[in-house]
């Protein structure tokens, strides 16, 4: 396997100038997450911190922390005295992720149902609305990001630290095996039944919102494990 050099973009140069800052932790894990769900950085290429901080115009002290963040989600193996490794997940860890996450989040959106506030639902309609655009767009990387993120959100509102935390280490993962697998067509459906999630959680109904949760996985699934 051969190191893989991130192609210079040029939105990060434009990103160190505005307010006279540098790009943060922030700034960059979503630009180097999206990278690797448009497999510029591919499956099983191994990188260097040197080589990521030169790409992204950032030191190597803020490539370590968002590779400790991807490693954290298993989006990316790090191990000790070797290079930086994207994770390439089978098909029984997918059947395993998937697993975590229906019961998981069957819990979230029954919680979801009772603390969710206006604020939250306008929120998570904005963050829909950005997929879509993405995918308007064809930018594959930040539609299945944020598609995930969405998830991310949800559990947040569902006020259950130890939730939340358990499904930080799920999504993105996630994330990674669809843009690895699943076929591109199919990516574009996610944001309608997002959609029909928030409008349950809008009427306070746990039981359709638990009902169109398990279908949404049930159908992220059926997409992933044919193609295993």
């Amino acid at each position: 396997m051969t190191a893989y050099a991130l192609q210079r973009d040029p939105i990060f140069p434009a990103l160190r100038l505005i307010g006279g800052k540098k790009p943060s932790v922030d700034d960059i894990y979503p630009r180097l997450f999206d990278a690797i769900l448009e497999q510029r950085i591919a499956p099983a290429s191994r990188f260097t911190e040197e080589s990521l901080g030169e790409s992204f115009g950032v030191s190597r002290s803020v490539i370590r922390r968002v590779l400790a963040k991807l490693s954290h989600q298993q989006v990316v193996i790090l191990r000790p005295n070797q290079r930086a490794q994207v994770a390439a997940p089978d098909a029984q860890q997918t059947r395993q992720i998937l697993e975590a996450r229906r019961l998981t989040e069957i819990t979230v959106v029954q919680l979801a149902c009772v603390h969710a506030t206006p604020t939250q639902l306008r929120q998570l309609r904005e963050l829909i609305a950005r997929e879509r655009e993405c995918i308007e767009k064809d930018q594959r990387g930040p539609a299945i990001r944020l598609s995930g993120e969405f998830h991310l959100q949800l559990a947040a509102m569902a006020r259950n630290a130890p939730l939340a935390q358990f499904l930080n280490s799920l999504v993105p993962l996630t994330s990674l095996i669809i843009a690895q697998y699943e076929a591109k067509a199919c990516t574009y459906c996610a944001w309608q039944e997002h959609v029909a999630i928030v409008e349950a959680l809008e009427q306070r109904d746990a039981t359709a919102a638990v009902t169109l949760m398990t279908q949404h996985l049930d159908h992220l699934e059926s997409k992933l494990l044919k193609h295993h």
